[in-house]
């Protein structure tokens, strides 16, 4: 199955139930292959949990909910080890973490220490429990929700945990014609969803992307980009290395969505909202302006250089 085809049939799949939201379920999809992590932040009731839900389902992978809740313990999520009387030996119990798909579910209501027990399984695909490392089913992709409005009994997460996640997306209002079919269609659909595809699959397009070229220029390029976001005027923290390795990772994949084997200029300037935006903390004076992230990095993006295209 190529890459384009296996978009189309997931969107497909995912719009029987998620309606009006091809571009989110297709960028979801994006970081699922080149390894990534998604955090949604959108207020209550647009269906961020069924989209991750919805894309659960259409993978045919083992996947978990956990949803995060101010009691919620880190062996929880990682699990833990318990004595066996009749071996005289611990056993490990594996946490909710071991498993493909992980739909994170309203993550900043757990504490602090519960949502640092996801930093290892996010950036290594391995947890430690009591010395002893086990690694996590690949493909492995954490997709966490969040509201932004209700901050009552919310731990927001710090800098080091958002910088893991691929892209940040928000999903907004439904049009009145997507609302009507919400309401009235989806129930069924979401009970009839199957699956189009395996981790196999998804496997074998991430090796693919990999190979995706980018030449020298494009490299400087998308370095250019990175390193403008830590200069620039209204930013009190720029995007860091994982930031630049995250779109280089992105835009091979995206490539692989437009069949082709190498990525190009165009590529980087679409992507590289979705994925340096949420790493950018702005400062007071930008933030006093109403100045978003994105429009960092849209200044950014008028401010450096492009390559002179050269196709592969």
């Amino acid at each position: 199955m190529s890459a384009i085809q296996l978009v189309e049939n997931v969107k497909k799949n995912i719009g029987k139930v998620i309606v009006g939201k091809e571009a989110q379920a297709e960028e979801m999809l994006l970081a699922l292959v080149c390894g990534g992590h998604v955090l949604i932040e959108d207020v209550p009731g647009v269906g961020k949990t069924s989209l991750v839900s919805a894309l659960a389902r259409t993978i045919s992978c083992p996947s978990k909910r956990i949803q995060f809740t101010p009691d919620i313990m880190p062996s929880d999520v990682t699990g833990f080890s318990v004595y066996n009387q009749k071996t005289g030996e611990f056993e490990f119990r594996p946490g909710a973490v071991m498993s493909s798909i992980i739909l994170a579910d309203e993550i900043n209501r757990a504490s602090a220490k519960t949502q640092a027990s996801l930093l290892e399984a996010m950036e290594e695909k391995q947890v430690t429990v009591d010395s002893k490392t086990y690694r996590l089913e690949e493909p492995f992709m954490v997709l966490a929700t969040q509201n932004p409005v209700d901050s009552f009994g919310t731990y927001p997460l710090p800098e080091a945990q958002i910088d893991r996640f691929l892209m940040k997306l928000s999903l907004g209002y439904p049009s009145p014609e997507e609302e009507i079919r919400v309401a009235f269609e989806v129930k069924k659909a979401r009970s009839e969803l199957r699956p189009v595809t395996d981790g196999k699959t998804v496997l074998a397009l991430r090796e693919t992307a990999e190979r995706a070229y980018v030449s020298p220029e494009l490299s400087k390029y998308i370095v250019s980009i990175v390193n403008a976001t830590r200069t620039h005027p209204d930013v009190l923290l720029g995007s860091s290395p994982r930031g630049t390795i995250a779109l280089v990772n992105a835009c091979r994949a995206y490539a692989l969505y437009q069949g082709r084997g190498y990525v190009l200029p165009e590529d980087v300037k679409y992507l590289a909202p979705h994925i340096l935006a949420h790493r950018l903390m702005l400062n007071h004076e930008a933030k006093i302006a109403r100045r978003s992230e994105k429009d960092v990095i849209a200044s950014v993006l008028g401010s450096v250089a492009v390559p002179i295209r050269r196709d592969k």
